[in-house]
């Protein structure tokens, strides 16, 4: 009896739309570890990054390091107990300013630390100014600049002086009135610098810009000490044509380039005290020098020529109202 075949049964296929599962699977893993391992780094770096901050802080206010002192050393040194963690502790109050430790008596003793003080804030004194100047700044005539070390008042030269002069007008006294008001309150460094245009002047006066523009300089200074401000707070400065603030090649650059400016440091000036030990050294100098010049003079060789054609060689010098004969 015949019988169908019966054919082989027909798997269905497998659809590959799942597979991405696996790579997606693999991607998150990797990512995961990426971020494990981030986070340890992060975290090992705000420990080194602490101990470093405890270790300066160590050594600025107790001066306890040594020379072979490694980096990893560095890193790993913690800071003893009591002493200050960084420039400032977090408290529940607010920030608080560590104090350092007292000096001991086995710990060298500082007689002269050498630092530069700072002198009044230069901001108040630039409000001040501008509203002394006000009228003279909306003119155009003044202009008041601050940058991060200096306070500068531009004025412009036909304000103060004539035409190729260095006499201050009667207008420079009152602006000096005004900034000296200011100025008085503050012992900071003074500087006066002159300007001029590129226009050559040749006079007996004045051969030159420098000369100008120093001597303008130098008339101010000499109203702001007659105004009563310490003397040893101001220095000259003279520039010439040679530091332009605009072209002048036009008329109105020139004129922009004419002009005195009182500058105020951020600094205060701190007078120079010479000690009893460094005047002593100096006086013994002097002596040692005079003596040095009168050994020379007592050593040096003269050549006499006698009346009958000798000569005679001595390093003797002549004795007062001896007359020595001429030397050929």
């Amino acid at each position: 009896m015949y019988r169908p075949r019966r054919s082989p049964a027909i798997e269905p296929e497998k659809s590959d739309a799942e597979r991405w599962l696996v790579s997606y699977a693999d991607y998150m893993t990797l990512l995961f570890a990426l971020f494990v391992v981030l986070y340890s780094m992060a975290t090992m770096e705000r420990e080194q990054i602490k101990a470093v901050q405890d270790t300066i802080a160590k050594v600025f206010v107790t001066g306890d390091i040594t020379a072979t002192t490694s980096q990893s050393d560095l890193v790993q040194t913690k800071p003893e107990s009591g002493q200050a963690k960084s420039d400032f502790e977090l408290n529940d109050s607010g920030l608080e300013e560590p104090q350092g430790p007292s000096v001991s008596a086995d710990k060298p003793k500082l007689d002269y630390i050498d630092k530069t003080e700072f002198g009044s804030p230069l901001v108040g004194m630039q409000k001040e100014i501008n509203l002394a100047l006000h009228s003279l700044i909306e003119s155009g005539l003044a202009k008041v600049t601050l940058d991060e070390d200096w306070l500068t008042v531009e004025l412009n030269s036909g304000l103060l002086f004539g035409s190729g002069s260095a006499r201050a007008n009667s207008s420079a006294s009152v602006v000096m009135t005004e900034l000296t008001a200011i100025l008085k309150q503050s012992n900071n460094i003074l500087r006066v610098r002159g300007y001029t245009d590129s226009v050559p002047i040749r006079t007996e006066q004045f051969p030159s810009n420098w000369e100008l523009s120093v001597a303008r300089a130098a008339s101010i200074v000499r109203l702001l000490e007659d105004l009563d401000i310490a003397p040893e707070r101001m220095a000259i400065e003279g520039y010439g044509q040679y530091s332009p603030f605009a072209d002048n090649a036009t008329a109105q650059g020139r004129s922009q380039n004419r002009k005195v400016v009182i500058a105020l440091s951020k600094y205060a000036y701190q007078p120079v005290t010479v000690k009893a030990s460094e005047s002593v050294e100096t006086e013994t100098e002097v002596e040692q020098a005079a003596e040095s010049a009168a050994m020379q003079q007592q050593n040096k060789i003269r050549v006499i020529r006698l009346p009958h054609g000798g000569i005679r060689i001595t390093t003797r010098p002549p004795e007062p109202g001896e007359e020595e004969p001429p030397s050929q």
